[in-house]
């Protein structure tokens, strides 16, 4: 998987931050410039919708109980019990995994952006992602913005929302991860501009990409 990513046709920018960083926010700024975005969290949550690919290996590993009225993933089920046992998040993971590489690659190579931007929360986190890609972008904001965003959005507690904040990457792995960062600790109007001078950058790696396509930057 790592080999065959690093070598493809497409100049490629993994995403990353912690939560309420403000990934989405910046990809469709991306997005609106021309690039092609491929989401991990969207495939994933596609995997484990009702009729998803990844539900059948799922409910027989884990039992019928993790599939809700709908059919689909019960979610916060399986959160809470991957959240303390260490065993439960290897097997989900073992399933879920390969089978969003998979579509991960099968989404970019059918991308027809100037580039590929894949959005992966745990960049950093997963190992891997630092040598599929030719550039990381991490979205930085203050840890206390990340708190009270994720608050407001999602209704959480503040210990819980700490508590999924202590499960990533610190931000400073990610800053130290990074070959560029888009600071986020305004309003939209202030990720224009950052976002306009790294797309002109990628679209300039992207062009030389498709000169000398071995070549890596």
């Amino acid at each position: 998987m790592e080999q065959a990513a690093a070598h493809a046709p497409y100049f490629s920018v993994g995403l990353t931050g912690g939560i309420g960083c403000g990934k989405s926010t910046v990809a469709e700024l991306f997005a609106a410039r021309g690039a092609s975005i491929v989401d991990t969290d969207l495939i994933a949550h596609s995997l484990t919708a009702a009729g998803g690919a990844a539900m059948p290996a799922l409910l027989a590993e884990f039992g019928g109980a993790f599939a809700g009225v709908d059919g689909a993933l019960d979610r916060a089920r399986m959160r809470a019990l991957v959240f303390d046992d260490a065993d439960a998040k290897r097997r989900l993971e073992a399933i879920l995994h390969p089978r969003i590489r998979a579509a991960t690659l099968a989404a970019a190579a059918a991308a027809g952006g100037s580039y590929v931007i894949f959005a992966v929360p745990l960049l950093v986190e997963s190992g891997g992602w630092r040598e599929r890609v030719d550039r990381v972008l991490a979205i930085d904001c203050p840890e206390s913005l990340q708190v009270s965003r994720v608050m407001a959005r999602n209704g959480l507690p503040e210990a819980q929302v700490k508590a999924i904040m202590a499960t990533q990457a610190s931000r400073q792995a990610r800053l130290a991860a990074a070959d560029d960062v888009i600071v986020n600790d305004g309003d939209i109007a202030a990720l224009a501009p950052q976002v306009e001078r790294l797309h002109s950058i990628y679209l300039a790696f992207s062009k030389r990409m498709a000169t000398i396509p071995s070549q890596r930057l």
